[in-house]
């Protein structure tokens, strides 16, 4: 099969079925509110320069850093785990902050949450279509990056049973660090504040899963013992691990079940940040 052939049935294909799965669960499993935010939030990322510029940034960082700075064509990897995705997690630190900043800080800025919130929709239905619509724009920035698939295929016969892992695991992670930025955003009505801490804790839960990084906090002495229930709280929650297992072709339950648990519970904590917010 040659690369164009390739990349569209390992590639684009299961982006395609992906697409339609999801939109099969707007359509009949959700309800109409949800719909309805969906489509106005995921319209307004493209009615204004936010999501174009960001989807340059993204590829600018991802291809281009590994094409030109990490190897990717001479380390003849077959599945770009170590010198594409490893770093991925890292960009999305930067980008996902972006998209997702507006979420809510945008709606209270203009002073529109409020009459948003007294419409007759419940606060998840809000939650949920807004949540969506901006992993619906990272998930087209994913898609985007075919380029570096057909060239991947188009020098070699690349593992691209494992590379479409790479990029499932990729967007769990990138789910994670947009369902953190959902939760700043509820509690600021500063889209800067919210990216600049997102973008810290998106970084934390990086750091936190590499091995070297966590058994340097579980051995900590003296005084620092005090934070040990600090410390084992961020060794539970980085991603690293969990994303490493994906990124190699490893479907584990285990790491399912944390990106999912992490999602459900920053997007509980998003609902309680909203009754804060209306009190």
């Amino acid at each position: 099969m040659d690369a164009f052939g390739s990349l569209i049935a390992n590639f684009l294909i299961p982006a395609a079925l992906v697409a339609a799965a999801f939109w099969a669960v707007m359509k009949y499993a959700l309800p109409r509110e949800v719909r309805t935010i969906f489509k106005r939030e995921f319209k307004g990322y493209f009615n204004s320069p936010i999501a174009y510029v960001l989807f340059v940034v993204f590829l600018g960082l991802s291809n281009g850093m590994s094409f030109f700075f990490f190897g990717v064509l001479e380390s003849q990897e077959a599945s770009l785990t170590y010198t594409y995705f490893q770093y991925m997690p890292l960009y999305l630190a930067l980008i996902v902050p972006a998209v997702g900043m507006r979420i809510w800080s945008e709606e209270q800025r203009q002073g529109t949450m409020e009459l948003m919130l007294t419409m007759p929709l419940a606060p998840w239905h809000a939650i949920v279509g807004k949540y969506l619509a901006a992993a619906a724009v990272i998930f087209l920035m994913l898609v985007l990056s075919f380029p570096i698939v057909w060239t991947i295929n188009y020098l070699g016969s690349p593992d691209n049973g494992v590379i479409f892992t790479g990029f499932v695991a990729t967007f769990f992670v990138a789910l994670c660090y947009l369902a953190v930025t959902s939760v700043l955003s509820a509690l600021s009505r500063s889209q800067l504040v919210a990216f600049l801490i997102s973008f810290a804790i998106c970084i934390v839960i990086y750091l936190a899963g590499f091995p070297q990084v966590s058994n340097m906090l579980m051995n900590l002495k003296g005084g620092a013992i005090v934070l040990w229930p600090l410390l084992k709280l961020l060794n539970a929650i980085g991603v690293m691990p969990h994303f490493t297992e994906l990124a190699k072709g490893v479907l584990g339950f285990r790491d399912v079940v944390f990106f999912t648990t992490f999602v459900l519970f920053c997007l509980f904590a998003t609902s309680v940040a909203i009754r804060m917010r209306r009190a």
